[in-house]
């Protein structure tokens, strides 16, 4: 016997919501509006999702590990990692702005691989978990997901203003790359989630 809270689903009326021009179709191949093709739930969304994912977890390490700023003072080059970064700004009594770093380089980003990382095992394994806390954990994560581009900013913000030449240069070494890709991919896995599949495995564990 159906729930009461999910007996109103479109799909159990054979509504489908066309991507394209957000059109109320009854089951069919094609939108008869805009002709695009339509199903029931995106195609493939988990496997995209997880594919995603993973790139950004193998991104991570790079992104920590290789120097993320090129300093030059006086002819002489240094490289910064994240981690040694943070460390930095802490010996010169910047706190705050460390704090501010950690957060948006170290702790966003491994807080979003996670946190995707519970809302796909959830879906793939068919967990147990509250559904509606699991869409509350992924709206914080699409909210949280811009301001992982803060750090990359800062270094953009830093070289354009201390450029001196010879004399001082400052400019984004190979981990900026790998810590970009890893905030696209995530963003991008997130994006890549139909989260109706969470509600569709609440539903049918209500029969």
């Amino acid at each position: 016997m159906k729930s009461n809270s999910f007996s109103e689903r479109g799909i159990d009326r054979n509504w489908i919501l066309c991507r394209g021009c957000h059109n109320i179709v009854v089951v069919t191949d094609y939108c008869p509006r805009c002709h695009t093709r339509v199903n029931p739930r995106r195609p493939h969304s988990l496997q995209y999702a997880w594919a995603l994912l993973l790139t950004a977890v193998i991104m991570i390490f790079p992104a920590n590990f290789y120097p993320i700023t090129q300093v030059t003072n006086q002819g002489v080059t240094g490289y910064d990692t994240i981690f040694s970064g943070i460390i930095s700004l802490v010996e010169s009594e910047m706190v705050g702005i460390a704090i501010i770093v950690f957060i948006a380089s170290i702790l966003v980003p491994v807080m979003k691989i996670v946190g995707l990382t519970i809302i796909l095992l959830a879906v793939t394994l068919k967990l147990r978990l509250s559904r509606r806390w699991l869409m509350i954990f992924y709206h914080v994560i699409e909210f949280i997901g811009r301001w992982s581009m803060l750090d990359l900013f800062v270094i953009g913000i830093v070289a354009s203003l201390i450029n001196m030449g010879q004399l001082l240069d400052a400019k984004p070494a190979p981990a900026a790359t790998f810590f970009a890709m890893v905030i696209l991919f995530t963003q991008l896995a997130a994006k890549s989630i139909d989260t109706r599949i969470l509600w569709d495995l609440e539903y049918h564990d209500e029969q």
